[in-house]
């Protein structure tokens, strides 16, 4: 006689209902566009937050994660969103967090590639991967116009219309994607001939300068605005947000070319990041 004992389903995590003083601490602490907020406007900032943390798993490889992880992780989700309250990740359902860069082959701490961020595709569709040291990096450090999950998420947004090409679904609304084709074009072209403060990564193709331009708007709106009018413009209305009006105090001091990279690869930043 065979018996087969019935499978206990995985118990799902308890859902937050309240968003911690200490969430708000944090969060003023480590991020201006939170802090510029009204108190309305943080309040339903944090609540979309709290359904991202509870609807998005969030899943540590080879390190732990803890609730400020979470919070960032979801703050990083929302900023670029925040204008459009019924706006979610639908294309989203985990993000993997590694302890350090990584490369390709997802090789944690590789000597031969640092990937900060990445999101999937073919049988990674549907993640996210994270580097959790340029997660708080990306927060400590608020004068180098580089925010690595902002950045990824990014890429999610503009994924969501199917094809990855460097165009926002607003744009597409507003009619206006040729013109922002040719002002990408000829960004791109400065990049490329050393005439811009653009980080150099952003000259790889269309997506990537949508990404790298949306951390320097969401970092550094107020310099974006004065070096790159135009780009600002095309900026807000992406995203639907006038950053360069709100007080974003910036605290931090930009890492220098000099300076270990954030990725921990051992390489100077002007050798490593800077260049990609």
């Amino acid at each position: 006689m065979c018996f087969l004992k019935k499978k206990k389903r995985p118990s799902k995590p308890t859902e937050r209902t309240d968003f911690p003083k200490s969430w708000k601490d944090l969060l003023n602490k480590q991020l201006p566009f939170y802090r510029s907020l009204g108190s309305e406007e943080k309040s339903h900032f944090e609540s979309r937050v709290l359904r991202f943390i509870n609807t998005t798993k969030i899943t540590g490889i080879k390190t732990s994660v803890e609730d400020e992880d979470r919070v960032l992780i979801g703050a990083s989700a929302i900023v670029p969103i925040f204008a459009f309250p019924h706006w979610e990740y639908h294309n989203l359902q985990e993000v993997l967090l590694y302890p350090k860069h990584f490369d390709e082959n997802h090789t944690i701490g590789s000597k031969k590639k640092a990937i900060l961020g990445m999101v999937g595709y073919g049988y990674m569709e549907g993640k996210m991967i994270l580097s959790k040291y340029s997660l708080w990096h990306g927060f400590k450090n608020k004068t180098d116009k580089q925010n690595t999950a902002i950045h990824e998420f990014v890429h999610l947004l503009d994924k969501a219309d199917g094809a990855i090409d460097g165009v926002l679904g607003t744009l597409r609304e507003r009619d206006v994607v040729l013109p922002w084709i040719e002002l990408m074009e000829e960004k791109i072209k400065e990049i490329r001939e050393g005439k811009s403060d653009i980080r150099a990564y952003g000259a790889t193709n269309h997506e990537e300068f949508l990404a790298v331009t949306s951390e320097y708007f969401f970092e550094r709106p107020k310099l974006l605005e004065k070096k790159h009018p135009v780009l600002y413009e095309y900026m807000e209305m992406m995203f639907g947000q006038e950053l360069a009006d709100k007080k974003l105090v910036k605290k931090a001091k930009a890492t220098q070319h000099w300076d270990p990279c954030p990725c921990e690869s051992g390489k100077k930043f002007r050798n490593c990041c800077n260049r990609v």
